[in-house]
């Protein structure tokens, strides 16, 4: 068993070096920091969406950003869109699953909002309509996704593809990710 807890870490540790390694990751990741500081110094907010494992990493960056990360500051405008469980199951009854964030994206974002997604895959039916109905809205789509990128890969205006096709691998790369961008965004907002 010992060896086998060593593959699982040797392999957590290899998607963050191919992460590490890959200069387009880096600018896409300095990009988003960008994007997200813009966000919220011109009035905007990000929303963040996920399935499952994903919907918790949602949660928990979105609480990096309206709670606090390294400083103490005032809250920033994010929010994980399924923590309404009333809104979600309703909607989920009523129309689809595969409407539960698009139809809050057409109803409550504006243009110059920020869109993060995450999916494993990058084809979750309820991420992928999210991120078309972001489009119209002139919301900006950062995705978090496998090596692939999915369908979300031509939707997502800045992609996180992790450089893996083990879902706990790649969920652990998001948080990796997420909180890079956390971290750095709340130094830029606040410097």
């Amino acid at each position: 068993m010992i060896d086998h807890i060593k593959q699982i870490i040797s392999a957590s540790i290899s998607a963050k070096q191919k992460i590490l390694a890959d200069e387009g990751m880096l600018a896409t990741t300095q990009e988003v920091v960008r994007v997200i500081v813009d966000a919220f110094k011109t009035g905007h907010r990000v929303y963040f969406a996920g399935n499952g494992g994903s919907a918790a990493d949602a949660q928990h960056l979105a609480a990096e950003f309206s709670g606090r990360f390294y400083t103490d500051r005032m809250a920033l405008p994010a929010e994980a869109l399924h923590c309404n469980t009333s809104y979600l199951t309703a909607v989920a009854n009523d129309y689809s699953y595969d409407e539960v964030y698009a139809r809050l994206i057409r109803g409550i974002a504006h243009p110059g909002d920020v869109l993060v997604g995450l999916s494993t895959s990058g084809n979750s039916g309820n991420i992928v309509h999210a991120f078309e109905a972001a489009r119209q809205k002139k919301v900006i789509t950062i995705g978090f996704t496998g090596a692939s990128g999915g369908k979300m890969k031509s939707l997502s205006d800045y992609l996180f593809a992790i450089p893996s096709t083990d879902t706990p691998r790649i969920q652990e790369a998001h948080i990796l990710m997420g909180h890079i961008v956390c971290e750095l965004v709340e130094k830029e907002f606040f410097k």
